[in-house]
């Protein structure tokens, strides 16, 4: 939902280090009892930052447009112009439902 993973090579955010020395049989097991520990989060988003941006009226949209009117060759044409100042992003966002993390380490569901 809109981000990307961690650009760090060989770093999880739930694990206890960086390395990927272990073994494949205990690595989960190791995994999920890291994720138990203190120093680890939980692997679910509750917040995520917003796309959404206010204008200068208060209105919140992901995009505003200006309606502008060119006149050429005594004609009248009207074109929209993108607004991109004096917008204000909205922020975090709380989720209605948490997420899993795009970096939690176990596999959840094998077909």
């Amino acid at each position: 939902m809109g981000g990307s993973g961690s650009k760090a090579k060989g770093v999880w955010p739930f694990s206890g280090s960086g390395t990927g020395g272990e073994s494949a049989a205990d690595g989960n097991e190791q995994s999920v009892a890291r994720l138990k520990g203190s120093r680890s989060g939980t692997p679910f988003v509750f917040t995520r930052r917003s796309s959404l941006y206010y204008d200068e009226d208060g209105d919140l949209a992901h995009e505003f447009y200006e309606e502008t009117v060119v006149t050429k060759n005594g004609r009248k044409k009207s074109k929209l112009k993108r607004i991109q100042k004096n917008l204000i992003p909205q922020g975090i966002v709380k989720l209605d439902h948490p997420c899993i993390h795009v970096d939690f380490p176990i596999v959840l569901c094998e077909v």
